[in-house]
C-alpha cells in the first residue's frame, strides 16, 4: 500500500477505533491502530503516515505529549479527537502542533470529510509544480516561500512549520495586502464550511506568528491582524 494512503489512529476506546477504521477503509485508506500514547508515538516515529488521528486522553502518554514529541521530528498532519469539555486542552494541542480537532461525539462522516480536506490541502501544497521547470517561489523582504521544496526562510533562516501553518502562510502570502476574514480562511485553507471553529484560525495565526518572530521580528510583523475583520499578509515599502 502506498504510504500516502496510510492513516494512524491513536485511540484507547476500541469501539471508536473500529468505527474509524471501518469508515476510513471504505475510502481506500490503510489503517494502523494504537490504544495508548506510547505505542502510538512509536508507530508514528517509525513509519510515514499521511495523517494521524490522535485522541487527547490516552493511557501512558496523552495526546498533548504525543503531539509535542512527534513535532520534534515530523510534520505529519494531525487531527486531535477531544471531548466537549476540553477546550483549554484543544488550544494547548494547537500550540504544540495539532492541525485540526474534532469534538466527541462525532459523526464518522464528519471525520472522513475532515481527513480528506486536510490531505487534499497537504497534497496540493507539496506537489505544486512538480512537472514544471519554473521554480514556484514567493519572495518578500523578510520571507521566502519555496513551494517546490516546501520550505520557508525568514531572513535567510529556515522556519520549521507544520503542514497547516505552511498552508496558511502560503495562502495569505499568495495575495499580499488582501484581508481575509476567519470564515474565508476556514473555507480556503481548511476546506470546510460547516464544522469549523473560528478559534482554529486564531490559534494557527498566533502560532505561525510566534514561529516567525523567533527567527525574524520583521517576518512576524508581516502577518497582520485587521481588528474586527480578519488577517492579511502585509508587504511594506521600506
Amino acid at each position: 500500500m502506498d504510504e500516502l494512503n496510510k492513516i494512524l489512529v491513536i485511540e484507547d476506546e476500541e469501539r471508536i477505533r473500529r468505527l474509524l477504521k471501518m469508515y476510513l477503509e471504505r475510502e481506500g485508506y490503510a489503517i494502523d491502530e494504537a490504544s495508548d500514547g506510547d505505542k502510538g508515538l512509536q508507530l508514528a516515529m517509525d513509519n510515514d503516515y499521511s495523517l494521524i488521528l490522535l485522541d487527547l486522553m490516552l493511557p501512558k502518554k496523552d495526546g498533548i505529549e504525543v503531539c509535542k514529541a512527534l513535532r520534534t521530528k515530523k510534520t505529519t498532519p494531525i487531527i486531535m479527537l477531544t471531548a466537549k469539555g476540553e477546550e483549554a486542552n484543544r488550544v494547548e494541542g494547537f500550540e504544540v502542533g495539532t492541525d485540526d480537532y474534532i469534538v466527541k461525539p462525532f459523526s464518522p462522516r464528519e471525520v472522513v470529510l475532515r481527513v480528506k480536506a486536510l490531505l487534499r490541502r497537504s497534497a496540493t501544497t507539496s506537489l505544486t509544480n512538480v512537472s514544471t521547470t519554473t521554480k514556484d517561489v514567493l519572495e518578500f523582504e523578510h520571507i521566502v516561500i519555496d513551494n517546490d521544496a516546501h520550505r520557508v526562510l525568514a531572513d535567510g533562516q529556515e522556519v520549521n512549520l507544520t503542514p497547516k501553518e505552511y498552508e496558511l502562510l502560503l495562502f495569505l502570502a499568495s495575495s499580499p495586502d488582501k484581508v481575509f476574514d476567519r470564515e474565508q480562511l476556514l473555507k480556503e485553507v481548511w476546506q470546510y464550511e460547516f464544522f469549523g471553529d473560528l478559534r482554529t484560525v486564531d490559534t494557527h495565526v498566533k502560532r505561525l506568528r510566534e514561529k516567525l518572530n523567533k527567527v525574524s521580528e520583521g517576518a512576524g510583523k508581516m502577518i497582520l491582524t485587521v481588528w474586527g475583520v480578519g488577517y492579511k499578509f502585509e508587504v511594506t515599502d521600506e
